[in-house]
């Protein structure tokens, strides 16, 4: 997997995503101090509306990002987006009132909701190779679940020695280097006719238009409920079934949450592999399967003995049905449309997580963990039904299908063969200009 960090481009982004990933968890330890700070006792409602500002964020300002990343040159974004958060940061400490911290984390969430699906649809030109670019997903995947652990503990080795206000500055030195290392490199910016684009609501929908418009990813689309449901339980009620249920320390919460990392890890480890013989959607309802088998089982789970192997179970499920994500969306467009069909997920998959997240919490708090763990199976059982009803099990890289919407002579017919209603020819197909709809088989 490291073998394609022999590229250039791809390790300084790499980097840059990792440095800016540790800046980020040292600002979400630090916000949560600076609530505590504000707002005493009122800490947890502070920090829970400041989550939920970050999913409108993500849900709203991504698709508008994808609208206008393929006219602006990707670098030049990355950077100014960095910039944006690592301003942000520098104003945290200085807040005095609770609505100032609303706001700065809106603009830095939205800086992040439009970094995010940019950064991740550079990859796919900076390794067009599959294997190669299956290996970055993972080790993007790897990335994520070592932040979750190197960044708490850094923060707590920075707490001995400073105040949480300086793990702010941080942040900013995570997001400068993650600046300096985009600027270091070249990257790839197609460019589009500008004429092709459309007005501001066509762009702005179109990513979200194309990936519905797509079977496979309208399968994914159901897979991220169920990906959203079994994760929402894992984040949200951790803390509750080992300090509430079974009355263990924050020790005990740690190493329960280290449980599913190192499941996700060791699938993500797998995959590059594993999807050398396995095609996509094999493997991703196989891991949605064993989240909605993880999730029962949760229903009789008997002690803190057995919560360990269940999340390690449900660590390896999350990572098989997501990280081959980023395969499907390099398949289903164009380079020049594709910041627009990773926002459109970015986007999606978060709205996802804004309904589980709040179903987590509120079920676990009113019908308790049990009733919280089967209502969550369910949703992903039938979102793992619906994503193998959408998704064709024959999904061919090149698919015949006949042109009766172009005229005689256009570029896209040159080779292809008439028929009494149009033309006909077989290439790989995505939903574009060319391609409004969907062929029927």
């Amino acid at each position: 997997m490291l073998t394609i960090l022999a590229n250039r481009t791809y390790r300084h982004l790499f980097l840059a995503q990792v440095i800016a990933l540790v800046g980020t968890g040292l600002a979400t330890v630090a916000l949560g101090l600076l609530a505590y700070d504000l707002a005493g006792a009122d800490a947890g409602a502070v920090l829970g509306t400041a989550l939920a500002i970050k999913m409108v964020a993500y849900v709203g300002v991504a698709p508008v990002a994808g609208a206008f990343a393929a006219r602006w040159p990707r670098r030049t974004m990355l950077v100014a987006l960095d910039l944006v958060r690592a301003s942000v940061a520098v104003a945290l400490p200085f807040v005095t009132e609770v609505w100032q911290v609303y706001g700065l984390i809106f603009v830095l969430q939205a800086a992040s909701a439009a970094f995010t699906p940019t950064f991740q649809a550079t990859i796919p030109d900076v390794l067009p190779d599959e294997g190669e670019y299956t290996r970055a997903l993972s080790l993007s995947r790897l990335a994520y679940d070592l932040e979750s652990v190197v960044s708490p503990m850094l923060a707590a080795a920075l707490l001995t020695v400073v105040s949480f206000h300086a793990l702010f500055a941080g942040t900013v030195v995570g997001f400068l280097v993650s600046a300096s290392l985009v600027v270091s490199v070249v990257l790839p910016s197609p460019r589009v006719d500008a004429a092709a684009q459309g007005g501001i609501y066509d762009r702005t929908t179109r990513g979200v238009r194309r990936y519905l418009a797509t079977p496979r990813l309208r399968g994914l689309l159901a897979l991220n409920l169920a990906i959203a449901a079994a994760s929402s339980m894992v984040i949200v009620n951790t803390v509750v079934l080992v300090q509430a249920r079974y009355g263990l320390g924050q020790t005990a919460t740690a190493v329960a949450l280290a449980a599913f990392g190192s499941g996700s890890m060791i699938a993500a480890l797998a995959l590059p592999h594993l999807l050398d013989t396995l095609p996509d959607r094999r493997a991703m309802l196989g891991g949605a399967t064993v989240l909605v088998i993880g999730l029962t089982a949760g229903t009789l789970l008997p002690g803190y003995g057995w919560l360990l192997p269940l999340w390690f179970a449900l660590g390896l499920g999350y990572s098989l049905a997501q990280t081959p994500t980023g395969r499907l969306l390099k398949r289903s467009a164009h380079s020049p449309d594709r910041p627009a069909l990773f926002a459109a997920q970015f986007a999606l998959s978060h709205a996802c997580w804004l309904i589980t997240y709040p179903m987590a919490g509120w079920l676990g708090t009113t019908a308790g963990l049990g009733a919280t763990f089967a209502v969550l199976a369910a949703i992903a059982a039938a979102a793992v039904g619906l994503a193998s009803r959408l998704w064709p099990v024959d999904d061919p890289a090149e698919l015949p299908h006949t042109h009766d919407n172009l005229p005689a002579g256009h570029p896209h017919l040159a080779g292809a063969e008439p028929t009494g209603g149009g033309h006909r020819h077989s290439h790989a197909l995505v939903i574009d200009r060319e391609h409004p709809v969907w062929p029927e088989r």
